[in-house]
């Protein structure tokens, strides 16, 4: 295999359509209400694309050099378990992507920003490091949160609130309150896809010492946990919709519920760990229709 391929593969190219979900709520939002711009859209997409390739290698590093990618785990094999990229390699990959996101990061700012709003380009600048250290800290390090039940806090917050929110307020310098209500949706959602890795791999992680939320819950709960987060992002893009909807077409994000709802009764009926781990991917590109729809909603 080339080392390109390698590379390729530890990018996990299958978590990066729900890692832009988020960015393509926040922006049709805007341009509904008149705001755009390429430029911001364009390196939006790829600070958030570089801060999810980021995290993956973070993610394969930390459990590569914990021991907690083995022989017993469930999902695909990673690129430093498989021995494809080294230690060393894959901390150079880390701090490349590091280095290359809070760059498209400061651009980012800088487009929206320029020179007139200084305490808007501080705070989001904050926001970007803040972004970078939490996706390297989440399984590197003694006191890697990821091991300890917080990686959901995280996914939450980045991919849902501050995608949305912050997106939108990229573009237009202000804070629409309502799109609160989308972006919790997308957060639950992408929580979800996390809470379904960590139940696929639940009973490796609690031999290995990785205490996730699906760890901690069990079996059951975690299960309870997954249908609270994808009928609550359910509930709150129709409260959206009830709010703000004018016509049939904002509705037609609906249409994608239904493989949310196939979703979760496969989730259901589960009995074996590892059969969850295709339904990692169907859960991200439904995510990512969701939002796709959503936005088209909005703009036909």
């Amino acid at each position: 295999m080339s080392l390109f391929k390698n590379w390729i593969n530890a990018a996990r190219l299958r978590t990066l359509p729900l890692s832009i979900s988020g960015i393509i709520v926040g922006t049709t939002i805007a341009v509904q209400q008149g705001y755009f711009s390429i430029v911001i859209f364009s390196l939006a997409m790829g600070t958030t694309l570089g801060l999810q390739i980021l995290s993956n290698f973070a993610n394969d590093y930390g459990d590569g050099k914990k021991g907690i990618d083995n022989a017993d785990r469930v999902g695909p094999a990673r690129a430093i378990q498989s021995g494809l990229i080294s230690l060393k390699e894959m901390k150079q990959g880390i701090m490349a992507a590091a280095i290359l996101t809070l760059f498209m990061a400061i651009l980012l700012i800088y487009a929206a920003f320029g020179h007139d709003h200084f305490v808007y380009a501080i705070i989001f600048f904050l926001l970007g490091v803040g972004a970078i250290v939490a996706a390297i800290k989440y399984t590197i390090g003694e006191n890697a949160y990821g091991y300890r039940g917080l990686g959901d806090v995280f996914v939450f917050l980045f991919f849902g609130l501050i995608a949305v929110l912050g997106t939108y307020f990229l573009y237009a310098r202000e804070i629409y309150w309502l799109a609160i209500l989308p972006a919790t949706a997308i957060g639950m959602l992408s929580a979800g896809v996390l809470n379904l890795n960590n139940m696929r791999d639940r009973i490796p992680d609690e031999i290995s010492g990785k205490i996730t939320l699906a760890v901690k819950m069990g079996e059951k709960k975690a299960k309870n946990y997954h249908y609270v987060l994808i009928i609550g992002a359910i509930f709150f893009l129709i409260l959206y919709s009830v709010f703000t909807a004018d016509e049939l077409n904002d509705l037609i994000y609906i249409i994608a519920f239904i493989l949310l709802i196939l979703h979760l009764k496969r989730v259901v009926q589960n009995k074996e760990p590892q059969l969850l781990d295709p339904e990692l991917k169907i859960l991200a590109l439904s995510t990512f229709a969701v939002s796709a729809l959503f936005g088209l909603g909005l703009l036909i």
